[in-house]
């Protein structure tokens, strides 16, 4: 792991403590590295193996963020809007860091699961077409379903505009008006466009599925976790 100088490291790792900010805690020897105060701010450290306190307080770094998002309805998935709330806005501030950005997206009208990561590598991989990642939803329709739609899936459908669809799961629902449904790509609106070919309209979606991880039903709409090292791992490996 390449060293680090000690002010890059309080700013990455604190997201409330700019670049200036840290050289203050620094000069006012509120930082500690392995026990031992220090006040230089380009004083190099291992980020894997120091001990690093802030007023007692150590600091668990994190080379990259994996952030598991409940969307709320209403809400973008993008780092910044000028007119409509975004998917950033809502992390509670200590899990913010420069560079997060959320790895795929959702509608706006649509809830559920969105990751949020600063990990390029792993974010395009995961949206990678040659990776078909799979993504699981809940879906509420305007009228019943029926296994003909099902079959339709499974074969790979052709949607407005002429794109050819990768095979998807279709499970029907008790009454026949909420299924689940599991895509291994991204078209844009793809459900909905999907459902408006066989004439039916999607009222509710809701992303309950990346790769291997489960959206956690003790999350509230709006509310956010960071991922287990298990569940980091679960984002490629789904088998």
């Amino acid at each position: 792991m390449p060293q680090l100088r000690l002010d890059r490291f309080l700013s990455g790792q604190l997201p409330e403590v700019s670049r200036s900010d840290a050289k203050e805690l620094l000069k006012k020897g509120l930082v500690t590295v392995d026990g031992v105060t220090v006040k230089r701010y380009d004083h190099k450290l291992d980020p894997e193996k120091a001990v690093v306190a802030v007023s007692g307080n150590v600091i668990t770094y994190r080379e990259h963020l994996y952030i598991m998002l409940n969307k709320p309805s209403g809400v973008v998935c993008a780092v910044r809007d000028r007119v409509t709330p975004t998917v950033m806005e809502l992390l509670p501030p200590k899990m913010r860091r420069q560079g997060l950005f959320p790895a795929g997206r959702l509608d706006k009208d649509s809830v559920g699961f969105v990751l949020l990561t600063d990990d390029g590598e792993l974010a395009h991989r995961m949206l990678s077409p040659n990776s078909h990642v799979p993504k699981e939803y809940f879906v509420r329709l305007e009228k019943p379903v029926t296994e003909d739609v099902a079959e339709l899936f499974r074969a790979g459908m052709t949607i407005d505009g002429g794109e050819k669809c990768l095979p998807a799961e279709l499970e029907i629902c008790e009454h026949n008006i909420e299924c689940f449904v599991t895509l291994h790509e991204g078209k844009f609106h793809q459900i909905k466009r999907m459902f408006d070919a066989t004439d039916n309209t999607v009222l509710y979606l809701r992303r309950i599925r990346i790769g291997g991880v489960i959206l956690d039903d003790s999350l509230e709409e709006g509310e956010a976790r960071l991922l287990e090292e298990n569940e980091i791992k679960g984002l490629l490996c789904y088998d």
